[in-house]
């Protein structure tokens, strides 16, 4: 396996999300693409540290504990380090390996995790940024907090009010914004309302609790990033679209 188009599709990648912002009025440099090098070895991960990519994402604790410790042995003279974001579903007995490899975690999707990921982060003496995942299109295959339909709903905004509280009121953890996963489609504008549903539900708990800053949205992948990067994502995650010659 060769990765020498790795470059070339970062370069591309980064025009395409610069003129994805400008589009919506936004700095380009409000959004960063977290490189998802799941299923890629981390020889691909060297080629883009060296085409200058520093966000890296892993869905799986374990591959990715793995990934990051060889990494870090391969890049152990340079004068960085790469940034690690876990993005996949994560079991509560696996959180162990989330606190001590990961820098950023965007799939917290439920209390119990959130409390365990905090137990961790204390006894570390860190401070985790965390997003909590939510599942906007209310498909049952997606993980996330349910708040499909949350605009009509008060039962379900209640609801996210009193999670979005439990999880920042937990030490260790510092709640950074939200996440989701649209549905995968041919039409990337199909799904423009799950990203502006998401971003609405930010400002909405911005609202609500006036000390929360939630900067961050993690949405958009290789096949649907640029719309939602005109919708206010601020972190985009890419994986195929990277490493796949």
């Amino acid at each position: 396996m060769t990765f020498e188009t790795i470059p070339t599709n970062l370069a591309r990648l980064r025009e395409r999300i610069a003129e994805a912002a400008l589009r919506a009025g936004r700095q380009p440099a409000d959004v960063r693409l977290v490189a998802v090098t799941k299923t890629f070895p981390v020889d691909a991960l060297l080629v883009a540290w060296e085409a200058g990519q520093r966000d890296f994402g892993e869905n799986r604790p374990e591959e990715g504990a793995q990934k990051v410790l060889e990494a870090a042995t391969r890049l152990s003279n340079a004068t960085a380090r790469p940034i690690w974001h876990m993005i996949g579903h994560i079991q509560r007995r696996k959180a162990h390996l989330v606190s001590a490899y990961f820098d950023m975690v965007h799939s917290v999707d439920r209390l119990a995790l959130a409390q365990k990921l905090s137990a961790l982060a204390v006894e570390a003496g860190r401070e985790m940024p965390v997003l909590l995942e939510c599942n906007v299109s209310g498909e049952a295959s997606k993980y996330g907090y349910p708040v499909a339909g949350w605009e009509g709903d008060a039962a379900i905004r209640e609801q996210m009010y009193a999670e979005v509280a439990a999880v920042e009121a937990l030490p260790g953890l510092r709640l950074e914004g939200l996440m989701t996963m649209a549905p995968l489609v041919e039409d990337a504008e199909s799904v423009r309302p799950v990203f502006a549903s998401l971003r609405a539900l930010r400002d909405a708990l911005r609202e609500h609790f006036s000390a929360l800053a939630l900067p961050h949205l993690s949405m958009g992948m290789s096949n649907d990033f640029e719309v939602a990067v005109e919708e206010g994502a601020t972190l985009v995650r890419i994986g195929r679209a990277i490493f796949s010659s």
